[in-house]
C-alpha cells in the first residue's frame, strides 16, 4: 500500500526546488553579465572615444599610450601619467616629441 507523504515532507521539497531555481537564476544573470562585458570589451577595445578610430600604441619614454590616428588624442591607461609627469622633463614636453 503506497504511503501518502507528509505536508512537511512536501514542505521540504518545495524549499529546495525554491533554492535550485533561484541559484539556477543566479547563475544565469551572472553568465549574462559576464557575456555583456566581453561584448562590450570587445566592440570597444582600442577604439576611440571621441571618433571611434582605431588606437595606434606609441612609446613616450619608455611608458607606452594610446594614440588616435582620426582625432590625434592622447589616451593613457592607469598610472602611466603619474609615470610621464615624474619625468624630469615634464609631461607636455614628452607629449610634444609624439607629434614632431
Amino acid at each position: 500500500m503506497p504511503v501518502k507523504p507528509s505536508e512537511q515532507e512536501d514542505e521540504y521539497f518545495a524549499r529546495q526546488e525554491i533554492q535550485r531555481r533561484l541559484k539556477a537564476e543566479a547563475e544565469k544573470t551572472l553568465h549574462l553579465a559576464e557575456e555583456e562585458k566581453k561584448r562590450l570589451r570587445e566592440l570597444h577595445y582600442l577604439h576611440c572615444p571621441k571618433c571611434g578610430s582605431t588606437l595606434e600604441e606609441a612609446v613616450i619614454k619608455e611608458v607606452t599610450v594610446d594614440l588616435c590616428p582620426g582625432c590625434h588624442g592622447i589616451f593613457l591607461d592607469a598610472g602611466e601619467l603619474e609615470k610621464i609627469s615624474a619625468m624630469p622633463k615634464g609631461l607636455f614636453s614628452s607629449i610634444k616629441e609624439v607629434f614632431s
